[in-house]
């Protein structure tokens, strides 16, 4: 019997689970195994979506990439070295001539990190994002998420003992903003897949795999939303459940809003200022450094010589200087992905506080800030509209009032969030918001589907 499971490609996280019909029904998804993928992890059965490359083109990810990052490049030593990169045409009048161009290239840099994996899917079906190139080799997205998508197989296999042949996936309701790049996006996924292994490979909707794990505790039939917010998009599933053969999705919507937005925003707002914004004039060079801090994956690339002695001349200067320092540190010890995950931790931390700090004192940068849910809430207010928005038209769409909803199930992370639950809470009524497993309800509905097939 070929093995098949279903996995569930996140933008912030990922799992693998498995169906074992001979371990019985019953209420909570008791047939599924959730699979310990990331012994370093403190939850196991989570894996980061992140993939760090080094210089001999050895990959890893999940937390043992971050460790090696970590390892390998914070507080390490640079060398620039000027390479050639190609020629380009320069027309003026009746003046046509080709000239040279030349990169600064840190011949010490021993690895790439990267995220948001899934992210580079929507964007490459639109066009925006071909690939990326690492040290030598040329890398599409297909590429890259066949890696991390091989690395998760690789470890299933080993903890299941025997060969994965099929898998599940999940998607988000809308990958892309049309049907065209929609598909495209789910085929270069499709491929990834086969290209790490899978022999069988079919999709379904993460909202509605997580209405699957949900309909094992149910003991009539419901109508219900699933609320389904992670870290890059969310995605909305109004659906019939818990009658047999008649399980029906009256309408789904997503929008491209998540939890990764609300870090930037918390950065761009609340942060920046500890980088010189507003106290830099006259400095675009500068400027463009500290509006940069907020994506951490472009932040090393701006380590060049030209850069530092820019930041140098200024603090020399006497402008701003503590906030440049801490800037100049921010880049230049490759503190980049440590300071977005501790503004990560405080925006998780405000779901069960009302304040947070948000500090880069013990990695010796000057900054501490004292960080209020209200102020969060102020700062992602803008999305809060365009998620009830959502949700509203989708519930239109199913020709269903809020009334005639018996249960909303709120998964994902950002569905922790305070500021969306009230939400639910107001539209629908507090007794129906329900919350499920933010980090498993999708996977664990994605086994089910693997295992059980469209047969229920």
């Amino acid at each position: 019997m070929s093995l098949k499971v279903g996995l569930d490609f996140g933008t912030s996280n990922s799992g693998v689970a498995v169906y074992d019909p001979a371990k019985g029904g019953g209420a909570g998804g008791q047939q599924v195994k959730l699979l310990s993928l990331d012994r370093q992890n403190i939850l196991p059965e989570v894996v980061k979506t992140v993939l760090y490359i080094t210089r001999e083109y050895q990959c890893s990810i999940g937390q043992e990439a971050i460790r090696q990052y970590y390892l390998h490049n914070v507080n390490r030593q640079r060398h620039y070295v000027r390479q050639w990169a190609g020629e380009i045409d320069v027309y003026g009048g009746d003046m046509h001539f080709v000239r040279d161009v030349y990169v600064y290239v840190d011949e010490l840099k021993p690895g790439r990190l990267m995220q948001y994996l899934k992210t580079a899917l929507r964007k490459n079906a639109s066009g925006g994002y071909p690939g990326t190139q690492v040290f030598e080799r040329w890398y599409t997205v297909e590429d890259l998420v066949q890696i991390y998508l091989g690395q998760l197989k690789a470890r299933a296999e080993e903890i299941l003992g025997e060969p994965i042949q099929g898998v599940t996936l999940g998607r988000p309701v809308k990958f892309a903003d049309t049907p065209e790049q929609d598909a495209r996006a789910e085929e270069t996924l499709r491929q990834a897949a086969y290209a790490a292994g899978f022999k069988e490979v079919d999709f379904e909707l993460e909202p509605v795999a997580a209405a699957l794990d949900y309909e094992q505790t149910l003991s009539k039939a419901e109508n219900v939303v699933i609320f389904d917010f992670g870290g890059g998009t969310l995605d909305i599933a109004v659906m019939r459940l818990g009658e047999w053969g008649r399980r029906k999705v009256y309408a789904s919507g997503g929008v491209d809003i998540a939890g990764s937005d609300f870090d930037r925003a918390i950065i761009q707002k609340r942060m920046l200022a500890h980088f010189g914004l507003g106290q830099v004039s006259h400095q675009p060079e500068i400027q463009e450094l500290i509006q940069a801090v907020p994506d951490w994956m472009a932040l090393p690339e701006l380590a060049t010589p030209q850069n530092r002695n820019a930041l140098e001349k200024a603090i020399r200067a006497g402008i701003a200087p503590v906030r440049l320092k801490a800037l100049q540190a921010l880049i230049y010890n490759d503190l980049a992905f440590t300071f977005y995950e501790r503004v990560e931790a405080g925006k998780i931390a405000l779901s069960e506080q009302g304040a947070v700090t948000i500090s880069l004192e013990d990695r010796r940068i000057p900054l501490w800030e004292l960080y209020t849910r209200s102020q969060f809430e102020s700062d992602i207010q803008e999305y809060a509209g365009q998620v009830e928005q959502i949700l509203l038209d989708t519930l239109a769409e199913a020709g269903l009032e809020p009334g005639e909803i018996d249960a909303v199930v709120k998964t994902g992370g950002s569905s922790s969030i305070p500021l969306f639950t009230e939400m639910l809470r107001r539209l629908f009524g507090v007794e129906k918001v329900k919350t499920s497993n933010a980090f498993s309800s999708v996977v664990a509905g994605l086994a089910l589907r693997a295992g059980r097939g469209k047969k229920d």
